[in-house]
């Protein structure tokens, strides 16, 4: 049996708060000057405080403050040192940042860093202020800042709503949370009308617009009620976390726990609680300790704490169950654990023998709740009653089958005694003794404490009638034999005791261990699941798997009705023609569990589980089996719920992955578009441009030279097939991405692609010496010989375009394993650190190529082809000058032999 001390902290929570000290030594203390609106003074109270600790010695500069032209900021800042900002120019204008270097490099005691949620100019080394904070922060420097509650990130949307503004510059709200004080700067809404209108928050312009919109007197009553709350809600945190290792309850706030059971009596003790916090305005907790004697209690008894936890949660109650062994323990422990202040539990007459025997429940919950009070509702059953549920853990009822063990048990005992005796005369008695105390333990460890305790008296009785002299009386001839006979019995009944209640501790794990275990085969059914569709059905067989029921899950469809899950898209589920599948609707809609076993729609023929996560109802399961309603019960209702959100939780860790991915591919196409449009564009209006204004020179001057004429035509000519190829390029990396290329593989020499690409740039390439190393026996590869000769043209037009006119060329090609390798040498300026694998990218130019027309499309369509080849592509730089470009090609299959001539 587990015994809890709560007298002693939790060890796991000391610990976290020594790491957390640990942590705390080297990095900084933050902390954050938070108010409903701009204007309250918050910037003026950070200077006054940073003057104070300026004056007790403290290393204090100012990292940046905006005095937004009000005098008395500006006063309070002289005589503290403050790093310049630095100056940043973006989009023809002056911004001044943020020095983080600067203020990293002088390293001080305490920076002001005003204006937390504020962003940086592009180009800055984080998008955000608190960025610069958090490195601050971690170069062990402290931290005063300043930030409004309409910046932190979870009431953005709640803001706009109140407002109207929708507020773009936000904060993490676990920035907020992790800073190690908040001081709250409040104004009233008055005060602050009249600051506004004394043009101490805006200039008089500014003023007058704000008066009109987001400074109306509504507005900053609704944020500063927001501001206190998250103050308030940011106290409480720091009280909790305070109070976490001391295992102490602190009764900051009035919080109520009812113990419930499955006697009546429990029905009236909910009751009397929810009254309770209703006069104390306390959130209440409704608690359950599930032992192994809970779970063997008839089926009428089960049913009705089931009732009586439905009851709690209708009434507002937090439904909890614990499993458990120590019923008195675990209450008090996880009264402590949640900061009850009341514990309300229930009370029916006991018979006074019992109390001879042991502390009573409530007694011992009494000594053991310390500071908690506990507060008693007396109840009218039987004490028979009450033994089957409440405060007592009870032992495992024992069956008429168990009290004829027990009295086998002793009678085998006794045979066995007897024939020691017969065998052995002068045996021992205490030989004989130790057979009846292993009876009784076999019993308690088979039938439970009750049977043991049979078996304990019996076996007494029979010690003394057939083997104490003198035999078969209960007359006893020697006094020491009563000490004997009360050890024998005490020693039955403490064996039998530890007996039982290991044996409730080992079905107590064993239930754990079932639990555990089907919860962590669904968790590896769920994780080896690669899409949401294969995830569905993982779920679907998991459950059915677990709580043998037939499953279907349902997600929400765009308009707000169920679909089913599975098949193509999923099926749309019509409630008029389905007034089960109704149901499902309903427990999605009220993320609440329906239908049969349930106190809503219980005549549905299934039971509706929502799959809920904290962003709300993802779908839901829907089982049917013959008596669906055990699953809404008191155990499998539990469970049933842990693989609900189970199943919710990898459902909405799919959907988020699905977003992530959409939100890439969505920010790849707009960046593929804009660089699209921007390099197109550029390179169609050029060409156009040249068409269009030598066309024009030769319609108005018709006496122009036939030399001129000739010119003209011929820079027609060539901006008209310069367009050609830009379009040919867009066209042939749109067909090679698609897979829309159909390749026409033959037997194809290299060493004739090479040559045919050279006879087609044999005007481009004169003046440059083109070398050749190209080896009599290299092998034909299997290849589509137009796509080669494309691939090497663009490789070779890249050379003429980049590198100074006149200086050489060099083409090799090698067998290189199950391939062809073929290298572009060139002696141009090569490739900037980095470019070597950015210029095969879409749209991409490099450093060299900036001051050239083109739009970056030629490498990309080399890699589109090297890889429907089955091959690859990559770049360098050579040792000595310029640049290479290497492509593989795989041979393919055995190539023909060549035919002699």
């Amino acid at each position: 049996m587990r015994l809890v001390d709560e007298t002693r902290p939790d060890p796991e929570a000391l610990l976290k708060v020594a790491n957390a000290a640990e942590q705390s030594r080297t990095r900084g203390k933050l902390k954050v000057f938070f108010g409903a609106a701009p204007g309250v003074g918050k910037t003026f109270t950070m200077l006054q405080e940073a003057r104070k600790r300026k004056a007790e010695g403290v290393d204090v500069v100012i990292g940046y403050v905006e005095p937004h032209r009000r005098p008395e900021t500006l006063q309070l800042m002289e005589g503290i040192e403050s790093i310049a900002p630095r100056t940043v120019e973006y989009r023809g204008m002056s911004a001044k940042e943020f020095d983080l270097d600067a203020a990293l490099a002088r390293r001080p005691g305490l920076i002001l860093v005003d204006e937390l949620a504020h962003t940086n100019v592009e180009g800055s080394r984080h998008a955000k202020r608190w960025q610069d904070v958090e490195e601050l922060l971690a170069a062990g420097v402290d931290v005063f800042t300043t930030v409004n509650v309409q910046h932190l990130e979870s009431l953005n949307d709640v803001v706009a709503q109140i407002t109207g503004v929708a507020v773009r510059e936000t904060v993490p709200d676990v920035v907020f949370e992790k800073a190690d004080e908040v001081e709250l700067v409040d104004l009233t809404p008055d005060e602050l009308l009249e600051r506004l209108r004394e043009g101490k928050v805006y200039v008089p312009e500014q003023s007058a617009r704000a008066l009109q919109g987001f400074f109306r007197r509504g507005n900053l009553a609704a944020l500063r009620e927001l501001s206190l709350r998250r103050t308030a809600d940011r106290v409480g945190e720091d009280v909790a976390a305070a109070r976490r290792g001391t295992g102490l309850t602190w009764p900051t706030a009035e919080r109520i726990m009812v113990a419930v059971g499955p006697s009546p009596t429990s029905a009236m003790v909910v009751r009397a609680a929810r009254r309770l916090a209703t006069a104390m305005r306390a959130e209440w907790i409704a608690v359950c300790i599930e032992t192994p004697a809970l779970r063997s209690l008839p089926e009428a008894d089960l049913a009705r704490l089931d009732r009586n936890m439905r009851a709690a949660e209708r009434l507002g109650a937090e439904a909890v169950m614990i499993p458990g062994t120590d019923v008195v323990g675990e209450l008090v422990a996880y009264a402590r654990r949640r900061n009850v202040t009341r514990l309300v539990v229930g009370k029916t007459e006991r018979p006074r023998w019992r109390d001879w025997i042991g502390t009573s429940p409530l007694d011992e919950l009494s000594r053991r709740a310390g500071e908690i009070d506990v507060i008693v509702v007396r109840g009218t059953e039987s004490a028979e009653e009450d033994s089957r549920g409440g405060l007592s853990a009870g032992s495992l009822p024992a069956s008429g089958a168990g009290y004829a063990w027990a009295l086998g048990a002793v009678v085998a005992a006794t045979g066995a005694g007897l024939l020691l005796v017969w065998l052995w005369p002068t045996s021992p008695l205490a030989n004989l003794a130790m057979l009846f105390l292993l009876a009784t333990t076999l019993v308690a460890y088979r039938f439970g404490l009750r049977a043991s305790v049979l078996a304990a008296i019996l076996g007494v009785l029979c010690f003394d009638v057939l083997f104490v002299p003198p035999r078969w009386t209960f007359n006893v001839s020697d006094t020491p034999y009563f000490i004997t006979f009360a050890a024998m019995l005490a020693v039955g009944l403490v064996v039998g005791t530890l007996t039982d209640r290991l044996r409730a501790q080992a079905e107590f794990s064993r239930l754990r261990e079932a639990r555990t275990e089907a919860l962590h085969r669904m968790s590896m059914k769920l994780s080896d699941a690669g899409d949401l569709k294969s995830l569905l059905v993982a779920a679907r067989e998991g459950l059915e798997e677990a709580f043998g029921a037939v499953v279907r899950l349902f997600l929400p469809a765009a308009e707000g009705r169920l679909r089913e899950a599975g098949g193509e898209g999923g099926t749309a589920v019509d409630m008029e023609d389905s007034p089960d599948l109704a149901v499902a609707q309903w427990a999605f809609d009220n993320r609440r569990m329906a239908g049969r076993g349930t106190d809503t729609l219980p005549s549905a023929s299934v039971l509706c589980v929502p799959l809920a996560t904290a962003r709300g109802v993802l779908g839901v399961a829907a089982f049917r089996a013959e008596r669906i309603e055990k699953l809404a019960g008191l155990e499998a209702g539990h469970l049933l719920s842990q693989f609900a959100r189970q199943v919710a939780l990898a459902v909405e860790r799919q959907q988020l992955a699905m977003d992530a991915h959409r939100v890439r591919v969505e920010a790849e196409m707009e960046k593929l578009r804009s660089a699209l449009l921007s390099s197109v564009s550029h390179d169609l209006r050029t060409p156009l441009s040249v068409i269009s204004g030598t066309a024009h020179t030769l319609l108005t001057r018709p006496e122009t030279s036939p030399e001129a004429t000739r010119a003209l035509l011929q820079g027609i000519h060539d901006e008209a097939g310069r367009l050609t190829r830009l379009v040919s390029n867009l066209l042939d990396i749109t067909r090679l991405e698609s897979g829309a290329v159909e390749m026409n593989r033959q037997w194809v020499s290299m060493e004739e692609v090479i040559g045919s690409t050279l006879r087609r740039l044999d005007a481009s390439l004169a003046g440059r010496g083109v070398k050749l190393d190209v080896p009599a026996d290299l092998p034909l590869v299997n290849a589509d010989g137009v796509l080669l000769e494309q691939l090497l043209y663009n490789l070779l037009e890249n050379v003429v375009r980049y590198t100074p006119a006149g200086s050489p060329v060099g083409i090799s090609a090698a067998r290189e394993g199950s391939g062809v390798l073929v290298r572009v040498d060139d002696e141009g300026p090569g490739f900037a650190p980095g470019e070597e694998t950015r210029v095969f990218e879409k749209f991409y130019r490099g450093l060299a190529a900036k001051s050239e027309r083109g739009a970056g499309l030629g490498l990309s369509i080399c890699r589109a082809i090297t890889a429907i080849h089955g091959g690859r592509i990559w770049a360098a730089n050579r040792p000595e000058r310029g640049a290479s470009v290497s492509f593989w090609i795989p041979i393919g299959h055995t190539p023909p032999p060549e035919t002699p001539a």
